[in-house]
C-alpha cells in the first residue's frame, strides 16, 4: 500500500527536510469551520462522549461531514467507531454532546430524534436482506407510505442506478454477494436519506469484488450529494475511500485530516502505525538527536534526555545493491515473497535486524551486502507514552 501515491498536497517529492516530530501535526478535536460548512446540508458531530457503566467509550469526539462527501471513522476494534455510529443513527442515548444534521438538531443530553425519523440510511456488514421478499419488494420495504405510482418509479430508478433491473423478480440467496450489497445500497437510498452511514459495509467481499461495489457505492452517494460516514478497520480503505480520515484510539478522536496528510504528518506514533509498515526504534534525545542504529535522526523540537519512539516508513529506508563501504549497511539474511512486493530481512552492521517492504524488483538475493539511505521526510520522531518509555528503559537494562 503506496500512500504517497495518493498525495494531495504536502511536501513535495524533491523537497529536502527534515524528520516530522509530533510537533509537526496535530489533531483536529473541534469542527471549527468544518463546522460551519457542513451545517446547512451535512453532519455536524460535537464534543460527543458516551460510557457503557463506568468505562467511557466515547470521549469529546467532534466530526462534520459536509454534503456530497465521504469520511471515514477509523481505529481498531474497541477504540469506539461503531458506538459513535450507532449514537449519530440514534441506537444508543446520546449523554453528553449533540448530533445535528441539515441544521436539525437530532439528539443531546435532553432531546432524542427516533432513528425512523431522523432520515439516515444505514449499511452495515450483514446486508439484513429479508429473504421472503423479492429485489423489488426489498427496495420498497422503505417506501410503504408512498403512493403506489411514485414507489414503482422510485423502485425502478433505483434498480436502473445500481445494475440491478434485471433481477427485480428474484429473491436474495439468487444473488451473488455484490449483487446483494447493490440492493442493499438501493434499499437504503430508497427514502432518499439525509445522511449514510456505513458500518464496515463492504468487509465481507472478497478484495477483488470490494474494491469494485465500495467504488460504485460510494460514487453513487457522491451523485446524489449525500454526506456519508464509513466506519472501517482498514486503512487502505480509508485512503481509497475517505475525502477525509478521522482516527480514533480508545474512544477518542486524535487525528483528522486528508489520507495523504495522516500518511506524511501522523500526529503521534499509533496513527503513523496504523497506515503501512514501519521499522521503529526506542532513543533518547541528546542535543537535539535522537540515536538509532540506521544512524542519528535530528530531532530538534524534543528536549534533551526525552525517550522517544523513531519511526522510519518503508519508503525513508532507501537500499543501495551497490554498497560502495560509506554509510550505513546491512546484510539480507532473509526474503518473503508478498505478490508485487517483498518483505527483506536486514541485518545492520550494528547488530540488529529490520524488516523492510519493497517492490520485487529490488535488486536483492541472501548474503547481499546492501547500503542504506535515509530519507527524513518519512522518518517521524515521538515522545514515548510512560508505558513505553518503561518499558524500553527494561529492555536496555536486561541487554545490558
Amino acid at each position: 500500500m503506496d500512500l504517497a501515491k495518493h498525495s494531495d498536497g504536502g511536501r513535495s517529492a524533491g523537497q529536502d527536510a527534515g524528520p516530522a516530530t509530533a510537533r509537526d501535526a496535530t489533531a483536529s478535536p473541534t469542527v471549527g469551520v468544518e463546522a460551519h460548512a457542513a451545517a446547512a446540508d451535512g453532519l455536524v458531530v460535537s464534543r460527543l462522549s458516551h460510557r457503557y457503566g463506568e468505562v467511557p467509550v466515547v470521549v469529546d469526539v467532534s466530526i462534520a461531514v459536509p454534503a456530497g462527501e465521504v469520511h471515514c471513522l477509523m481505529g481498531p476494534s474497541g477504540c469506539g467507531k461503531t458506538t459513535t455510529l450507532r449514537l449519530v443513527a440514534g441506537l444508543e442515548t446520546v449523554q453528553s454532546g449533540c448530533i445535528d444534521l441539515a441544521g436539525r438538531r437530532l439528539a443531546d443530553a435532553t432531546l432524542m430524534v427516533p432513528p425512523e425519523a431522523r432520515q439516515i440510511g444505514l449499511m452495515f456488514q450483514d446486508l439484513a436482506l429479508f429473504p421472503h421478499l423479492t429485489i423489488v419488494e426489498n427496495v420498497a420495504f422503505g417506501l410503504r407510505r408512498v403512493r403506489a405510482a411514485d414507489r414503482h418509479a422510485r423502485v425502478a430508478e433505483l434498480l436502473d442506478m445500481v445494475g440491478m433491473s434485471r433481477h427485480a423478480a428474484k429473491y436474495p440467496h439468487q444473488l451473488s454477494g455484490g449483487e446483494q450489497q447493490r440492493i442493499a445500497l438501493a434499499r437504503a437510498l430508497a427514502p432518499r436519506p439525509r445522511l449514510m452511514l456505513l458500518d464496515e459495509a463492504f468487509s465481507a467481499l472478497d478484495a477483488s469484488l470490494r474494491a469494485e461495489i465500495r467504488g460504485e457505492a460510494l460514487q453513487i452517494l457522491k451523485a446524489a450529494n449525500v454526506p456519508t460516514l464509513l466506519v472501517t478497520h482498514d486503512p487502505e480503505e480509508a485512503i481509497v475511500a475517505g475525502d477525509k480520515v478521522h482516527v480514533m484510539q480508545d474512544g477518542r478522536l486524535v487525528q483528522s485530516g486528508s489520507p495523504d496528510a495522516l500518511y506524511r504528518q501522523p500526529v503521534n506514533e499509533f496513527v503513523a502505525n496504523f497506515f503501512g509498515p514501519t521499522v521503529r526504534f526506542a532513543a533518547k534525545i541528546r542535543g537535539g538527536l535522537a540515536w538509532t542504529p540506521l544512524g542519528m535522526i535530528a530531532a530538534p523540537a524534543q528536549p534533551d534526555e526525552t525517550p522517544v519512539s523513531v519511526v522510519f516508513r518503508a519508503e525513508a529506508l532507501q537500499l543501495r545493491p551497490d554498497y560502495n563501504g560509506t554509510g550505513q549497511a546491512g546484510q539480507v539474511v532473509a526474503c518473503r515473497r508478498m505478490g508485487p512486493a517483498c518483505d527483506l530481512s536486514l541485518k545492520l552492521e550494528t547488530g540488529s535486524t529490520i524488516k523492510i517492504r519493497k517492490p520485487v524488483e529490488t535488486p536483492h538475493h541472501i548474503g547481499m551486502r546492501m547500503g542504506v539511505d535515509i530519507d527524513q521526510r518519512y522518518t517521524f520522531v515521538f515522545p514515548q507514552s510512560e508505558a513505553a518509555a518503561q518499558k524500553s528503559a527494561a529492555a536496555a537494562r536486561g541487554g545490558s
